[in-house]
């Protein structure tokens, strides 16, 4: 009876932590795929959660953070959304390798083209970001998640040090030290950066293998020599002792 009581109070604080801890993951999140780096370019990924039993997620929409415009800002095609770009002035201006940006996006906004984010899934929205800022260790993204049923969860309250987490926070992308040059020599690479990386590789590692196959094929010759000139001596001195044991 009492290993039954105490199972059963185990169980039903498990079940308790488990629904206090799972809200805390539900909410709409920003991650890099890799680094995001002071001054240089990230791939970020926006997870969405369907925390619906009853209805699906249509629409995200995603605002850029205006006190920390950035100069490029391009979604990534996701099967079954289309993706909005909004645009505007920005109230300083920005430069971009030498030249002067009048626009940049203060908005994406994916919409569901068939189903959406059915119950118990999650759809993950890149965008390619950059410069990132300097002056900052933090970038807040406001979302708004709308489901099929027409609700509209707000994901706009801004997290703050040493408090706890508010019930809508806002996704809040975590900026790393700057790494190689200002241009984010370490962040993306472009489509020719990329293309000479590759060639370089492939001239190396096919260096590599010719190198390689020089020197296995000088080993087996060496390794031939000596197994010849070793057959070659057997056989002298097997020759010499048949002509011993004949002329005795």
């Amino acid at each position: 009876m009492k290993i039954s009581r105490i199972a059963a109070v185990g169980s039903a604080a498990g079940i308790a932590v488990l629904a206090l801890s799972v809200p805390a993951f539900a909410h709409v999140s920003v991650q890099p795929e890799g680094k995001a780096a002071k001054g240089g370019y990230a791939v970020v990924d926006f997870k969405v959660p369907n925390e619906r039993d009853n209805a699906s997620t249509t629409e995200l929409e995603v605002t850029i953070p205006a006190d920390h415009p950035l100069a490029s800002v391009m979604p990534q095609p996701v099967p079954g959304w289309k993706a909005e770009v909004t645009k505007s002035k920005p109230a300083k201006p920005l430069e971009s390798h030498g030249k002067q940006i009048t626009e940049v996006v203060t908005k994406v906004t994916w919409t569901a083209e068939d189903k959406g984010i059915q119950p118990g899934y999650f759809q993950k929205f890149p965008l390619s970001v950059g410069a990132l800022p300097e002056d900052t260790d933090q970038l807040v993204f406001k979302a708004i998640q709308t489901y099929s049923n027409k609700e509209v969860v707000r994901w706009i309250e801004v997290p703050q040090k040493g408090q706890e987490e508010p019930d809508n926070p806002a996704p809040v992308l975590e900026l790393t030290a700057a790494e190689g040059d200002a241009h984010g020599a370490t962040g993306a690479k472009t489509g020719t950066d990329a293309e000479s990386t590759a060639q370089h590789t492939a001239a190396d590692t096919s260096a590599d293998s010719g190198d390689g196959s020089d020197t296995t094929a000088r080993v087996l010759g060496i390794a031939g020599i000596v197994v010849g000139a070793a057959g070659v001596a057997y056989g002298v001195l097997a020759g010499r002792r048949r002509d011993t044991g004949a002329s005795a």
